[in-house]
This record gives C-alpha cells, structure tokens and sequence, in this order.
C-alpha cells in the first residue's frame, strides 16, 4: 500500500491504553479490520494478531512491547500505539504517551476500573494527553456498560460522559443510540460490515434524551462562545456540528472525556474510530513542543510545521531480526529525509539515516520522509536510545527527556557454557539499549553479571527472550531486593583527608563535609559553599565525583546510599602535592565515614499490591498480605462476590507471590504489583540481611 499524503490537521496519534485483559489488542486488530489492512480480525488467545507479534506475547497472551500501526479512516491517517497493562511494562505506556496527542481508554465491561486503569489513567494525567473512552466487553455474560461508567465517575474522574448508549444488554447488544444525531446504529450480525442507521427504540428515548442533555450541559461549559450560545438557544437550537464542536473542545480541553460501548470486535469499532477522529486533536491541536538549546540553554519553541528546522523524539529502540536496530521517532516540527543527517543533541553526535519506515506492527513499508506530527521507525541509527532528541545539526534543541523508574529487583544470570559469554553480553547490550527499565551491571565483589528489572515477570521474559532472539543459555540465581541505605541524622560535620608521602611528589586532599538528609526520592544533593579558595575551584568537581562514587557502596551491606544532602564547607590544599585524584579520595573518604555518624538506616522497596479476589478467599488473602509484613489500605466491591483489595507490601516478602495467590484460591484471584516508595527495613530483618551479606 503507498503511503498516502495526508494534512497535519488530518493525522491522529494515539494510544490504546488499560489495564492487563481489557481487551486493547483486540480493539486494534478490530480498529486493523475496519479500516482493511487486514482481511481477518486475530484473536489473542489464538496468538495471531498483529500488534503482539513477539513469540512471548502471543503465548502468554499479553501485551509487553507497544507496537506502532498507521491505518486509514475517512481521509484521516491514525498512527496507533498499542501499548502494555502489565505493570512490569509501565516504562512502555510511559514512553508511548511521551509522544502522543491523544489516548482511547480501554475498560473491561465485566470489571469497570481496575487497578492498572488507574496507573494508566495517572500517566495520561501527567502527560496531558486527551482521551476517549471504549468501555469493552459489555457484550459478554457480567458486562455492564452502566455500573463501568459508575466506577469511572468514582475512581477517575467525574467528567465522563456518554456520547452513544448500548441497545440490549449483555449478549443480546445489537448497537448503540448516538445521542448528538438521536439515531440507532444496529447489526444483526456480530461479524457485519455495517452499522444500519434507523430511529431509536421507544423504550430507550426517555433514557437517550436524558443522557443527551447531560451531554450538551457538560460538554458547552468547557467553551465560552458554546456556553454563551447554549444560553441564547438552548439545548433545541444547538446544531449537530455545534454538539460535535463543543464535545471537540471539551475532549481538548483535557477535563471531559467522551464514553462509548461495544465490543472491541464488532463492527461498532467504527464508532470508535469515528471518536478518534472527531474529537481527539491533530499535531497542529497539540501546539507547539519546548526544548532547550543544548549550548546556551534557553528556551526554545518548534511549531508543528514543515517549515520549521526538524525537531523529533526517539522514544522506543527495537532490534528486529531483518533489518537490526529500529528507532521509534516522533517528528514534532519540519521534515525527516531517508539519507539524510542529523544531530542527536543528547549526545553532541552526527547520526545518518538510513531508511525510513511506516511500521504495519512487524511489517515494514518503506517511505521517502516523515513530516511533522508524523510517527515513524528509523533504520541505521548507531549511538541513539530511548529519549534522545534528532534535530537539524544547524538549529539544535534537546527536547524533555522522558524518565523512568530505578528497576527494583535483581537477579544473577550466567551463560551455562563458555560459548555463550560473549554473545550473552551482545543479548544483554541490546535488550538494556530497548529497555530502559532493565539495568545490566558486574558485581566487584563477585565478577557475577547482575541484571535488574520492575518485577519478576519483566525479567522473566527478558532472559526468555535472550534465549529465543539471540540463542544464548543461561542460569539464574534467585531474585534479589535492590535495598538502598540513607541517613536518618543531620548536619553530621565530618572531615576526609588524604595525604600521601613517598619520595618526590606526595598527594594531599583536605575536605569538610557536612551531611543531612534529603527528601525521600530527591537522591543527592551536592551543595559548594566553599569561601575564599580554601578549595581552589579546579578540585571541587573531584570532590563530587568522589562522593557520587562513594555512594554506590554503603556502609551497612554495601547498597547504594540515596538522598542525601552533602555541603562542602572547608578544606585546606597543598601548592604542590594537591591533585585531584587526592581530592576525589578525600571526598569519598568523608562521605564514608559521615553516613557511619549520621544513623544509617537500610530501606526496602514497598510494593503497592491491588488483588481481586472472589469474596471466599478474601480472609486468607488478607491473612497472607499481613504475614508478609502487608498493611492493608483499602477493600472495595468490584461487583457481586468480588473483592478488590491494595495493600502495602515490602517487595522481599512477595516473591512467587502469583503462584501462592492462584493456589489459595483456586486460581481464581489475580494480583498486580508497582513500585510505591522506599521506607526502613526493620532492625530484625535488617540483621538477617547484614548477615546474608557478610557470608
């Protein structure tokens, strides 16, 4: 299929974004059907879709990479992202809503709004990102369109509106009612090709009108000029492109979010479509994109135009088996040519490009350029990872960088032949440079290979994939805590002083550090408050760098130190024997012995646990969260019989916690786990661990 030459106003990117088993995937192998580039929809659970194309997402049947698609509908190009709900792959919704303008929610008719529907929710939250919402499955035995929309109004956001309403419930549904034209749109046929318009069911039209005004009350009070014709006309003067005008701006505005129903594989995905491209925003809606200037550091501006110098973001590295490494970029301003060259202003680095690609999921189209507000995958980039910015070497801009969370669990791994060494570190390299929540490092102590992940699935499928992609055994040790160590005293006043003399020159650095804490999750901070060149200036970034490096080691068990404060407030140097390597040394040994005065404490990751449980099990739940040192936050009503309950757990006490979890209740409960915060590890199991370490 060549690729269509469509207007910046006429291009839609989006997200699909929900929690595990709402039906993402499926939606956009419908949304894949509807719009014919394909002939049949794939069923996850038959592992032949398309946008969950690896071997470990078709046989778990999950999402775990998001997968960009381009497809076409009624003269708009939609680029769709169909991104993760395993919490594990948080990184991968995070990064994906980094560069898009607008979002469809997923939510699963049988559940409303679960726990990772909350997260996802947050993240759109923080990004800014418009949204739409598909509540799924309302077809099925359970599916209530009504009671989701409640848990909506409840647990996110109050804002959520109707804009079609189901006909018929659960497996009798057969359409819906749109309330801005006041027509029914029917099928007969779950598989049928198109929605028959007719007048909406008598039993319905009291319901319909009531949710129509509700609509139109909400929608107007986002738009001055709306609002200000709503009063003069009322609900009967406004037009239908006046309704569909106002929902429009309401949806921008951020603060008001448009709800419809089906299933995700039906025809009624057109009505979806049709949301997407009617009221969520084009690149030129999106507005203009700030970066710095990577030199001077100013501030600068890049319109959503061809005409500007080319400014783009490489959110998402791949490696796929035909062509090698793929960057995902999203080109916010002017034009990116196959061939041509450009600045990775994250790294001062030239980069060519040497083909462009419009990605169909894991096929591939090659194209001539991508233009601004486009999204496309690069062949041949060297030095770029996730989060660099290409941009016109001439005009440059380093764009906000997206961050992610510190992984908090390790494993050993360790090739099961000699053989595999080498190609074991080439896997690793280039599943750490896709993934930049997976860390890769050597212990000093040990010479083992450490790697680090959010959870154990994560990690799990990355040595799977290791052993599939790149053909390399390994073996595994058991899953490790990444504890941190901190200080619970301050303004600790400590000196380090280096001083050696062996014939000739001798080495001598003198520093004052005072310690403080720091805010929990600020990390560190380093403060000169150096007068009158006690410390000539040549030696303060060495003393930095000295503490940085004496952090990484701990006084307790040898953990990394966090949030700290540390100021340098006097020292003393010598003419001669100063050098930097001696103020490095001085520095570090200060921060060493300061963390030793200031009450070091060890700190854990607490996980936030979300189970849903089946009532019957909901006691043995809770007794088995609160032997493993849980504190229970909260216990809701998901629906008859079936409890949600979130809890606090330290990330210790919860390895193999799913297979625990499927045995005590019969494998009908389900849990998922994310990263809250660190807090203090008791002083019993702090023994234990200090023990462990000194082994």
């Amino acid at each position: 299929m060549a690729d269509k030459k469509v207007e910046m106003k006429d291009i839609r990117n989006i997200g699909i974004i929900a929690h595990i088993d709402a039906g993402k995937t499926t939606t956009t192998e419908g949304i894949l059907y509807r719009t014919g580039l394909k002939h049949k929809i794939g069923a996850v659970h038959e592992g032949g879709t398309t946008t969950d194309w690896m071997e470990q997402e078709r046989e778990r049947g999950i999402t775990i990479v998001s997968a960009a698609v381009t497809c076409y509908w009624k003269g708009h190009q939609i680029n769709i992202i169909d991104t993760p709900g395993h919490i594990d792959f948080t990184a991968e919704v995070e990064r994906s809503l980094r560069v898009l303008d607008g979002a469809c929610v997923v939510f699963d008719g049988k559940m409303g709004v679960e726990s990772q529907s909350e997260t996802v929710w947050r993240q759109a939250d923080k990004y800014g990102v418009p949204r739409v919402c598909f509540i799924n499955k309302i077809n099925q035995t359970g599916g209530d369109f009504y009671k989701s929309l409640e848990s909506i109004h409840n647990r996110l956001n109050k804002r959520a509106f109707p804009i079609h309403l189901p006909i018929g419930f659960e497996q009798s549904i057969n359409g819906i009612v749109d309330l801005v034209n006041m027509k029914a749109y029917t099928y007969t046929e779950f598989h049928d090709h198109e929605l028959v318009e007719g007048e909406i069911p008598a039993d319905m039209l009291d319901e319909a009108k009531k949710y129509r005004s509700l609509l139109i009350e909400n929608a107007v009070a986002e738009d001055e000029a709306m609002l200000e014709k709503y009063f003069e006309v009322g609900e009967e003067g406004m037009t239908e492109d006046d309704i569909r005008q106002a929902i429009r701006s309401a949806v921008l505005s951020g603060n008001f979010f448009a709800v419809t129903g089906g299933d995700g594989r039906g025809v009624i995905v057109e009505k979806v479509l049709d949301m997407v491209t009617e009221f969520l925003p084009s690149p030129l809606e999106a507005g203009s994109t700030w970066g710095t200037h990577p030199k001077t550091g100013e501030e600068v501006e890049r319109k959503p135009d061809i005409s500007e110098p080319l400014s783009g973001l490489a959110f998402k590295i791949t490696t796929d088996p035909f062509v090698g490494k793929l960057a995902y970029y999203r080109v916010y301003s002017g034009i990116l040519k196959a061939g041509s060259y450009v600045l990775n202003s994250s790294t001062g680095e030239k980069e060519r490009v040497g083909r462009i690609v419009r990605m169909q999921a894991d096929k591939r189209e090659d194209v001539e350029e991508v233009v601004a507000g486009d999204i496309a995958a690069i062949v041949g980039l060297k030095g770029t990872t996730t989060g660099h910015t290409l941009c016109d070497p001439a005009q440059p801009i380093v764009l906000e960088n997206i961050t992610f969370p510190d992984p908090p669990v390790s494993i050993a791994i360790e090739p099961k032949t000699k053989a595999d060494q080498e190609k074991m570190s080439l896997a690793l390299q280039r599943l750490a440079e896709e993934d930049p929540t997976f860390r890769v490092r050597v212990d000093d102590e040990t010479g083992q290979t450490i790697i680090s992940g959010m959870g154990e699935l994560h990690l799990e499928i990355l040595v799977d994939r290791m052993k599939r992609e790149f053909a390399v055994e390994a073996n595994i040790g058991q899953p490790q805590v990444a504890y941190r160590e901190t200080i619970r005293k301050d303004a600790v006043e400590v000196q380090g002083k280096f001083v050696r003399q062996s014939g000739g020159r001798g080495q001598y650095g003198d520093v004052w550090l005072r310690l403080s804490q720091n805010e929990p999750g600020k990390g560190f901070e380093f403060i000169n408050s150096i007068k009158g060149g006690v410390v000539p200036s040549e030696y303060i970034t060495p003393v930095r760098k000295g503490i940085e490096e004496a952090m990484s080691n701990g006084v307790i068990a040898g953990y990394p130190v966090v949030d700290i404060k540390a100021e340098l407030y006097d020292g003393s140097y010598h003419e001669v024997d100063s050098s930097e390597m001696a103020f490095s040394i001085a520095g570090s040994m200060a921060l060493q012995e300061g963390v030793r005065r200031a009450s070091p404490v060890l700190l854990e990751p607490v996980m936030k646990v979300v189970v849903v449980t089946p009532e019957d099990f909901m006691g043995d739940v809770i007794g088995d969260l609160n032997s493993k040192r849980g504190r229970i936050e909260s216990m809701e009503d998901l629906q008859a019989g079936i409890k949600e309950i979130t809890a606090f757990v330290p990330l210790g006490e919860m390895f193999g916690y799913t297979t625990n979890l499927r045995s005590m209740s019969q494998g009908r409960a389900s849990s998922s786990m994310e990263l809250a915060h660190y807090s203090d590890v008791p002083n019993n199991v702090t023994e234990a661990i200090i023990a462990k370490h000194n082994k």
